[in-house]
């Protein structure tokens, strides 16, 4: 039987309310997290050291019954060690697959700006086709594999910078920034109420595997008005004439972001999108994909200032 919108919006309410027991504020960051889940997008969270992104991506996999992996990138880590390796077995005189952490269907990739190009490259193929190739094998990771990778913005030692391929993939990139005073004064009172050292409040399971894909089915069978994919199509086209950007964004952005309009109008009840949907979201899935030319960065503007005007200057339908 299918998922109705009521059901849904109770499905994401569940989701926010067991999150939210561990995460405190952070509620914006929250429904574009779940928007990126429902609309199978992945998304990138940049923030400093201490804001809570690992434990945001913990706290979402302990909420749901989907399979949960870790990968902690550092320099020296290599491809096999993140798709896994063909070994061979002395035993059957075959080769056989060692499984790398990929697979998986809720994959954490913490700190992805620590490990070199090589190793980042093995995630290309997993986050756009959600399957893997090894040894001329194709293994699929099922349509509920979602990456939720995070980099620190401050440390430059040691890092490398995402390739733009892998930048475009990602649906979202969403800041992370420190909680306001009343956020931090109830986190730092939660933890008062339990020994020192000991985990975080325990998370109770919310949505199956079957819930999630009933909630991908329903964001699928929501429509966009013409208006707005002529709107979702005039602001990312206007990316590419911009004069303070060198290069604009892709088709796939375009196309990503009319995925997420469709989940955030389903998680705000409604079987249509508004121009408000895509305003809302159009920075958080912009911001990684545009390069700015040399007049914005002499001028110190921001990716998300030069996208605001982008925004500012286009005509929104009625």
């Amino acid at each position: 039987m299918a998922m109705t919108l009521t059901e849904f919006q109770s499905l994401a309410d569940a989701l926010r309310g067991e999150i939210r027991k561990v995460i405190a504020g952070q509620a914006e960051l929250i429904d574009h997290l779940l928007i990126a889940l429902f609309a199978r997008g992945h998304c990138l969270l940049e923030g400093p050291p201490g804001t809570a992104k690992t434990l945001l991506a913990q706290c979402l996999s302990q909420v749901t019954t989907l399979d949960f992996g870790r990968i902690q990138f550092t320099p020296d880590l290599m491809p096999g060690d993140v798709l896994g390796v063909s070994l061979f077995n002395f035993q059957t005189n075959e080769f056989r697959l060692t499984r790398g952490p990929i697979f998986t269907d809720i994959l954490l990739a913490d700190e992805i700006n620590r490990a070199p190009p090589k190793t980042q490259s093995a995630l290309l193929q997993a986050m756009n086709e959600r399957a893997v190739t090894i040894d001329d094998k194709t293994h699929s990771l099922g349509h509920e594999f979602f990456v939720i990778a995070t980099q620190n913005p401050i440390e430059q030692h040691g890092t490398y910078p995402l390739p733009e391929a892998q930048l475009d993939r990602f649906l979202f990139k969403l800041i992370v920034d420190f909680p306001d005073r009343d956020a931090e004064i109830a986190i730092l009172s939660r933890g008062t109420l339990r020994p020192v050292g000991e985990d975080a409040t325990p998370l109770t399971s919310v949505m199956t595997r079957e819930a999630l894909q009933q909630g991908h089915a329903l964001v699928d069978a929501i429509r966009l008005d013409a208006t707005i994919v002529q709107y979702i199509v005039d602001l990312t086209r206007a990316t590419r004439s911009d004069g303070e950007v060198l290069h604009g964004v892709s088709t796939r952005a375009a196309v990503a972001l009319a995925g997420a309009v469709r989940a955030r109008a389903a998680l705000d009840g409604r079987d249509y999108a508004l121009p408000d949907d895509v305003q809302a979201l159009f920075l958080p899935a912009m911001r990684h994909r545009i390069v700015l030319g040399p007049t914005a960065e002499i001028d110190g503007r921001s990716p998300d200032d030069v996208l605001t005007a982008i925004l500012n200057r286009q005509d929104a339908p009625r």
